[in-house]
């Protein structure tokens, strides 16, 4: 292949390698979340990528125009199958197909990779690993939602994170379904209000970025416009100063539409039953989430990071929700015809790895191989009885692959793969059974370098990993 040709190594935008010490510490906070799901008492539940295009729905895209355009879909014959978006939908529909085997309150946690074919960028992937946990059946919905929120609390505190560091905004649609009766919008522009509320919160929009989605529409910065719900100058006013409450009294004290006082008295119930745990102070109100897909229909969690992070060009971002969800009781029912409850929660893995990598506070166990050196073939036996003996005592080690090389190459491959030892044993060692270690990770100019028994190998070489 000649020089013009040659191709250029890179990937599409919204997709990322991940490796080293990145990986590591994904790899650690995924043990951290698996191992709470687990404590609370949820079973794995492992799913295809690819489900059938008409079991997934269109519950993502805000073009009215192309209602998949934010999901990757391919032609499969008789019928369309698209990636997954998310966890909920293939728990729908693998709950309609195995109801009768489940019990009446199944609790599963799902941990895999999903697909979305949107916009990327600051912590916005087009794939990413989810971690979801989901109560499906009829359970008391404070209970069910408390243990939800005490489930992120506890796992994002071992995963590394202190209290102040992250805060459990809670809500409940029915507040705003409740405004929506009063103020008479038509159904179709009902998901459009409650997309458009759901930003206030979200970069570059505030209240002015809100009331534009509300009305006519909104231009982002880039000239991308997105069609707004066309209402009156009274209704979007109505609806901002709505959104400026931020006290729960001052709610049920000024709206007495019965759908929004019975989310009231549901956020009430919620906060009663956090008051028996141990993670209470971690959950606050914020009326503004009412979440983006349609099919939520109550209960409404969103948690943010109290800090902000850095993109590639060092500028501070606001990232958005680590872990997410809220109540559904019409999920399951596009496949049954029956209502089956449900309520639960995703943790945006990789997003909380973006935020994660940029704090000093954790620190990831990188245990880097010891390199057994090669300085004569003819002992490549002896070489290979060190090797055995380290792994044998759960040692990461290896053997360097080139014996043509000389010691220098093999101890400035070592330095590269930042091991932390390196066992160099020629004729003299093997001739008076004795082995020699060189610290690799001492500072220069200090004797890094102790020639001891070939008995006391383990002993010794544990005094430097």
């Amino acid at each position: 292949m000649n020089k013009e040709n040659k191709l250029i190594p890179g990937l599409p935008s919204g997709f990322e390698d991940r490796w080293n010490k990145k990986l590591l510490l994904k790899k650690r906070l995924l043990r951290v979340i698996e191992k709470n799901f687990i404590k609370y008492g949820f079973d794995p539940l492992e799913t295809p990528s690819f489900e059938i295009s008409e079991n997934i729905g269109s519950f993502l895209a805000e073009d009215e125009n192309n209602p998949m355009s934010d999901v990757f879909t391919f032609d499969d014959g008789e019928k369309n199958i698209t990636l997954r978006y998310d966890l909920s939908s293939p728990l729908a529909r693998f709950v309609a197909q195995n109801n009768q085997e489940l019990p009446s309150i199944y609790k599963r946690y799902a941990i895999q990779n999903v697909f979305r074919n949107e916009k990327s960028g600051n912590a916005r992937y087009r794939e990413f690993t989810q971690a979801d946990c989901d109560i499906v059946g009829n359970v008391n919905p404070a209970q069910a939602n408390a243990e939800l929120c005490n489930l992120i609390s506890n796992t994002l505190v071992d995963c590394g994170l202190k209290k102040d560091q992250f805060t459990i905004n809670v809500s409940n649609r029915k507040i705003v379904q409740g405004l929506i009766e009063d103020l008479k919008i038509e159904k179709d522009k009902q998901i459009k209000v409650m997309r458009a509320i759901d930003k206030l919160d979200k970069p570059g929009f505030g209240l002015k970025g809100v009331e534009e989605l509300l009305k006519k529409e909104r231009k982002d910065k880039s000239g991308a416009i997105t069609k707004g719900a066309n209402l009156s100058d009274v209704q979007a006013s109505k609806i901002l100063n709505f959104l400026r409450i931020k006290d729960l009294k001052e709610l049920k004290k000024n709206f007495k539409n019965p759908v929004t006082q019975e989310g009231i008295e549901e956020l009430e119930e919620l906060f009663e039953v956090l008051n028996f745990g141990n993670y209470s102070d971690q959950v606050k109100t914020n009326f503004t989430i009412v979440r983006g897909l349609d099919y939520y229909d109550g209960f409404c969690v969103e948690t943010n990071l109290n800090f902000k992070a850095k993109n590639i060009k060092g500028k501070e971002v606001d990232i958005g929700s680590i872990c997410s969800g809220g109540q559904y009781n019409k999920l399951i029912s596009r496949f049954k015809g029956v209502d089956i409850p449900g309520t639960g929660v995703s943790i945006g893995v990789d997003r909380l790895l973006f935020a994660m990598m940029q704090l000093n506070q954790i620190e990831v166990d990188i245990q880097n191989p010891v390199i057994v050196c090669v300085m004569d073939e003819k002992y490549l036996k002896n070489y290979y009885e060190i090797l055995d003996n380290l792994r044998k005592n759960n040692i990461n080690s290896e053997i360097f692959l080139d014996s043509k090389k000389n010691l220098g190459k093999q101890l400035n491959y070592a330095n590269k793969r930042e091991c932390p030892v390196a066992v160099i044993c020629g004729e003299n060692e093997f001739k008076d059974n004795k082995i020699t270690l060189k610290n690799l990770l001492g500072a220069k100019g200090e004797n890094n370098q102790i020639t001891f028994p070939k008995e006391n190998l383990i002993n010794e070489i544990k005094k430097f990993i």
